[in-house]
């Protein structure tokens, strides 16, 4: 059956590299999905990313990550149909943040859900190898879910031995620059904490123009390792080409990143070390004071166990859909969401600055909320 019998195609939603994605609708359920189609070569068959995605991803169901629901395969076409989301993580700073820095509260949430589909991955032996804002899809509720595990790799006891010309410049950690093959999870780490970085300033924290250049931006900010330093990541990593460095001195976080809480610079910091034996895990950054802490200025995770904060709140109708609830204003949206990410459409502003004096009121009420969406899962 093909996906043409099954599903409406509607508007494009973007083009990749192998695969053109579209917005659909089921014609059973009238589900509203997204569709990535990858045509097919008759002499080179299906593309090893495909394969590999959909191999991965029949695997990883989590509430933040881009869930696959179906694969139709015909002689010239492969399309796999993904639960469709709103936004991917750029569009939505661009649309919704202060030049593209989002408040603290929002900056949190995203921040607890990243590093919870993250860990999720790695706890099932998984590395993304690929987390950047545009490949973080966000829900309208609020809900960030990592997509396109394209050059996702999973990963064994026996070490295995990688390409290093993986994850977008920008995001890619120091030990890749510098040739490694035989990282791990630290990769995908790395990268949590320059979307971090880039959620609370609004801009790419290193931004080089080539492999060589993007570590001197990372080194400005760093500082150079120590030679000690260098030398104990080559016996790790034997790959590692170790040049000489021009001398930087380790700069203040808090320089860089002015509106940065201390809490969230600490994190900052344990996640991006230069050397990946020394960068944190997802999980245990998941226990960091900068989500644990009730200090925080904002309404939901307030004495909650992590793992059990609620995306941001909304306050919009649903496109489309005139038997709707209203919605409280700062609450989350109340509708049963079965309509879930792998792109976009339009979004309004969420309601996220409020008064300090009614937070523990709207807490309780998205605690009854943070329940509906998240129970048993």
């Amino acid at each position: 059956m093909s996906a043409q019998t099954n599903y409406i195609q509607l508007e494009k939603l973007g083009e990749g590299t192998y695969a053109t994605v579209y917005k659909g609708r089921s014609r059973t359920t009238n589900e509203i999905v997204a569709l990535k189609e990858i045509n097919l070569d008759a002499e080179e068959g299906t593309p090893s990313t495909a394969i590999r995605e959909i191999s991965l991803m029949k695997e990883l169901k989590h509430v933040n990550i881009v869930r696959l629901h179906d694969v139709m395969h015909t002689e010239t076409k492969l399309v796999l149909i993904f639960e469709f989301c709103d936004s991917d993580l750029k569009k939505y700073m661009d649309q919704h943040g202060d030049r593209g820095a989002l408040d603290p509260a929002t900056v949190r949430s995203f921040m607890f859900q990243l590093l919870k589909g993250t860990h999720f991955c790695h706890e099932n032996q998984v590395l993304h190898r690929d987390l950047k804002p545009q490949n973080l899809l966000i829900n309208r509720k609020g809900e960030l879910k990592l997509g396109d595990f394209g050059l996702a790799r999973a990963f064994g006891v026996p070490v295995n031995t990688f390409s290093n010309e993986v994850v977008t410049l920008w995001y890619r950690a120091p030990d890749v620059l510098l040739g490694s093959r035989t990282y791990s999870t630290s990769i995908d780490v790395w990268s949590c904490g320059c979307i971090f970085a880039e959620m609370i300033t609004g801009v790419p924290l290193f931004r080089g123009k080539d492999t060589q250049d993007q570590l001197l931006h990372i080194m400005r900010v760093l500082g150079t390792p120590s030679e000690q330093q260098l030398a104990k990541m080559a016996k790790d990593s034997p790959e590692i080409q170790i040049k000489p460095f021009p001398r930087c001195p380790k700069m203040d976080l808090k320089q860089v990143l002015p509106k940065a809480s201390p809490a969230a610079l600490d994190l900052l910091e344990r996640l991006l070390k230069f050397d990946p034996a020394e960068r944190i895990s997802a999980v245990d950054a998941l226990s960091h004071p900068y989500f644990t802490d009730t200090v925080n200025d904002m309404p939901f995770g307030m004495n909650a166990t992590p793992g059990s904060m609620p995306p941001p709140s909304f306050n919009f109708p649903h496109p489309n859909r005139h038997q709707q609830r209203p919605v409280q204003h700062g609450q989350p949206g109340v509708q049963q969401y079965s309509m879930p990410p792998s792109m976009f459409t339009q979004q309004t502003h969420p309601h996220m600055t409020m008064q300090q004096a009614q937070q523990q009121n709207m807490y309780n009420g998205m605690q009854y909320q943070q329940q509906q969406q998240y129970g048993g899962r």
